[in-house]
């Protein structure tokens, strides 16, 4: 990846079909969240898909899924492995994450270590809302040391989230999860893990940002949310005492990169951090130069 010749890393795109698969607009739960996105007609891509997308646009992606077995009772798809194998053949714009659903136990954390290993994933999504635990739940612990023994990063999902809503009982998922208050348990029992707090944190932004304040690894992605209506506390510490800690996200394909960063140009980001955000921060994090 020759990161000078980019424009922008995003952290947070969804993978949400295989390319075994006709890409298609999806299922209802798939339309329900577009709804909630208002996102229109949203198509689901593969990484193939993914990697042309973002090559046309000069930028690079964070890809993965999202393992949540012991709520849905469905495997993810496409897998780990087709999704870390995928994003090497686009190893010029792509960065392969993985998920691994903590409920899974020893079994979990073997398969994390052969990802890390065999796949050369670089990290982990975690959605404890779709997942159904708290992150600092000790069962998830072994994953954390699998994680933060091979230096690589943890991405939670927090606050509110899309997967869900307008369905009967939020389609059964609970928010609670998902406060980031709960992530600092885990920043202080692995001070050497990279943790990105994903999304504006509603309606815990004050938690994230104190989070992300205190714990020297633990960082802020923007995706999941326009930035126009970004909080302005967060807007106010991401110009100043967060500067070299928040990170561009889009949450693709749900909010395109165009959406975000056309409304991004519209908000009170001081022009020499804009660039600190859209890459300078990410390439640091990930060691890319």
């Amino acid at each position: 990846m020759d990161i000078t010749a980019l424009d922008a890393i995003d952290v947070h795109t969804h993978v949400q079909i295989s390319v075994h698969d006709t890409p298609g607009s999806g299922d209802d739960t798939f339309s329900a969240m577009a709804d909630y996105f208002k996102a229109g007609a949203v198509r689901k891509f593969t990484v193939p898909m993914i990697a042309e997308y973002y090559r046309e646009r000069n930028m690079a992606a964070i890809v993965f899924g999202v393992d949540s077995m012991h709520v849905s009772g469905k495997e993810q798809s496409p897998g780990n492995e087709e999704i870390a194998e995928q994003a090497a053949l686009h190893s010029d714009v792509l960065i392969p994450f993985a998920s691994v659903d903590p409920h899974r136990g020893a079994a979990g954390v073997r398969a994390a270590r052969r990802l890390i290993e065999e796949y050369g994933v670089r990290g982990f999504k975690f959605h404890p809302t779709s997942q159904g635990f708290f992150p600092n739940d000790r069962m998830a612990y072994p994953l954390y040391e699998v994680i933060a023994g091979h230096g690589l990063t943890a991405l939670f999902h927090t606050g509110q989230t899309g997967a869900g809503a307008g369905t009967p009982g939020g389609g059964g998922l609970r928010l609670k999860y998902s406060n980031p208050m709960h992530i600092d348990d885990v920043a202080v029992d692995f001070p050497d893990l990279q943790i990105i707090l994903a999304h504006p944190s509603f309606p815990w932004q004050d938690e994230a940002l104190s989070v992300a304040m205190h714990k020297p690894k633990v960082y802020i992605d923007l995706s999941g949310w326009s930035p126009k209506y970004f909080p302005p506390q967060l807007v106010q510490y991401a110009n100043t005492l967060l500067k070299d800690k928040v990170l561009f996200g889009s949450d693709f394909p749900m909010i395109t990169p165009e959406r975000w960063l056309a409304d991004f140009a519209k908000i009170a980001i001081r022009g020499e951090i804009r660039p600190k955000i859209l890459k300078g921060n990410a390439a640091r994090l990930f060691g890319l130069g």
